[in-house]
């Protein structure tokens, strides 16, 4: 799922150099901006793909995730006004949120409440399951219904959550394309009556 990209170099400096740091204005004080890591410049490396063809968790530097942050807060969010916060140039933010997109560790896009949108029905779908998992999972996933799988512990083995224009559109649902996914034993459906809170600034560890 994460592409490997080339990470951008660190500027050069010259020998003779002196150490001086001239403010810019609009940008953080210079004692407080984020240093670029003393290792070889790695905004975002993808490990070696496991045997299943997929990959191991995406590291981070300490830019990257406050730009991550500043997205998190507010999607929309300028480059030139998150450049000013992490203290890089506003191309560099650019590229690195680039990167993190194709990487599949970011999404920027409009997050809506179903229930004001015509789907007055919401539901999250307890699924108890036999046999191996991923058919099932992919299954569930084909499904335009269907908005979030996750693998579960507990007394079920799969939640998926669906949004439906009405209560028939659900039993349809249900009956038709849930139930009569081989391997599904049993389903129990968790119907929506408010979205009392919805989130995703949890921002990075």
């Amino acid at each position: 799922m994460f592409l490997l990209r080339i990470p951008l170099p660190l500027p050069r400096r010259c020998r003779h150099d002196r150490d001086v740091t001239t403010p810019v204005a609009g940008r953080l004080d210079p004692a407080r901006r984020l240093e670029p890591p003393a290792e070889p410049p790695a905004t975002l490396l993808a490990v070696p793909a496991r045997a299943d063809g997929e990959r191991g968790p995406v590291q981070l530097d300490a830019i990257s995730k406050a730009i991550i942050e500043q997205l998190q807060q507010d999607g929309r969010r300028s480059y030139a006004k998150i450049a000013t916060v992490v203290g890089l140039s506003e191309a560099a933010v650019r590229q690195r949120v680039a990167r993190l997109t194709e990487a599949g560790v970011v999404q920027i896009v409009a997050v809506t409440n179903p229930l004001q949108l015509g789907f007055r029905r919401q539901a999250m779908l307890g699924i108890k399951a036999e046999g191996r998992l991923d058919p099932i999972i992919e299954a569930l996933g084909a499904l335009a219904e269907v908005d979030y799988v996750v693998v579960t512990a507990g007394s079920f083995d799969v939640l998926a959550e669906v949004v439906c224009e009405d209560d028939d559109h659900l039993l349809a649902l249900l009956e038709d394309q849930i139930r009569t996914i081989p391997g599904v034993r049993g389903c129990e459906s968790f119907v929506y009556l408010k979205l009392s809170k919805q989130t995703y600034q949890w921002g990075t560890r």
